[in-house]
């Protein structure tokens, strides 16, 4: 995924910085447990599908169900890198990245729970929201050369 923006270098380097600190905001939010700053990123009707495939719907269900996440779980810290923002208009941004955790208590990441992450944000009012946020798990089926490479590739963010 490259980098396209309409308009100057400078302002779209700028947009892109500000769309790639968005996602680094849902890693924080997630890492400090704190559910009402992450469901605060999304633009109100955002929309999220979970690593398991759950799904929830607006900013309000985003932040009841993380709330009930944190309640119910011992999460794991994420690690993520950005791979790429592409601009789909000067107001949506489609942004892709990878991301690994590291269970509570452990140094080393969970190669198992490796996710494919995409992020599609939105421009309203000046400012950039998260429209969609989806978590794939990097399964690579029959392919554990690309797990390999995917773990090696987050763990030098530790």
């Amino acid at each position: 995924m490259g980098s396209q923006a309409s308009g100057s270098q400078t302002s779209g380097a700028a947009e892109e910085s500000a769309i790639s600190g968005l996602y680094e905001q849902v890693l924080e939010c997630w890492n400090r447990r704190n559910a009402d700053d992450f469901a605060a990123l999304f633009d109100e009707d955002g929309y999220v599908v979970g690593f398991d495939g759950s799904q929830m719907n607006g900013r309000a269900e985003i932040g009841s169900a993380i709330r009930r996440i944190f309640a119910d779980h011992q999460t794991a810290a994420y690690v993520g890198k950005v791979r790429g923002v592409r601009f789909l208009t000067p107001e949506v941004a489609l942004l892709g990245a990878v991301a690994g955790m590291v269970p509570p208590g452990q140094s080393d990441l969970n190669p198992a729970v490796n996710a494919i992450q995409t992020l599609v944000a939105v421009k309203r009012d000046g400012r950039w929201r998260i429209a969609l946020y989806q978590n794939t798990p990097a399964q690579f089926h029959r392919r554990p050369e690309l797990s390999e490479a995917l773990t090696a590739e987050l763990r030098q963010l530790l």
